[in-house]
């Protein structure tokens, strides 16, 4: 069955690499460097100091980079554990895929699925009863995601388990807020 699972990967990795057009590369390869996304980050910052006060905002915004960092650290681990070969580094497979980027580290699992997911799932959690429009921002993280086939660099698997590490932490940073945080600042507040 796990074999069954990685060929369906793989295949269903280059049928959708394949789908790429060379006309959108330049806007795929945007989009898949993180530092495309900074304006979301303040934007996702700004909502928290606009929507709660100082100190509470302040805290939520801690908490989302100390998210960043932990997933980043479990992903690091994640990768070097598993090593799998990404997609543009394996030889049976890069002759015949669009490669617009070339990293070099392991694939599994996405850091971009994972942080992308995380920070907007604590984000639409924290601001989900401020602003009802608020979960229009899991378009980034699918954005994202997808890019990462698009460029060559990520399989199906790397991203959805990528996105799913990163909603569970996320509702795990969430319930720690509310555990400790909340109360250390003297707020009555639920989940």
């Amino acid at each position: 069955m796990w074999e069954r699972l990685l060929q369906w990967d793989r295949d269903t990795f280059i049928y959708l690499n394949s789908l790429g057009i060379e006309e959108y590369d330049g806007f795929w390869s945007l989009v898949t460097h993180t530092t495309t996304w900074i304006p979301l980050f303040i934007l996702f910052f700004l909502l928290l100091l606009l929507k709660y006060p100082k100190k509470e905002a302040i805290a939520m915004i801690l908490m989302t980079v100390l998210l960043f960092g932990f997933v980043m650290v479990f992903m690091d681990l994640t990768k070097n554990l598993i090593a799998r070969l990404r997609p543009n580094n394996n030889e049976e497979i890069s002759a015949f895929i669009r490669i617009l980027i070339n990293p070099i580290d392991y694939s599994f699992f996405s850091g971009h699925a994972a942080n992308s997911f995380a920070i907007t799932t604590l984000i639409v959690l924290f601001l989900r009863k401020k602003l009802r429009w608020v979960y229009i921002f899991y378009l980034w993280p699918l954005l994202f995601s997808l890019s990462r086939i698009y460029v060559g660099v990520h399989y199906p698997l790397d991203l959805i388990a990528g996105a799913l590490v990163g909603l569970l932490m996320a509702v795990s940073f969430y319930k720690i807020y509310h555990l400790f945080i909340v109360p250390y600042l003297g707020l009555d507040r639920l989940l």
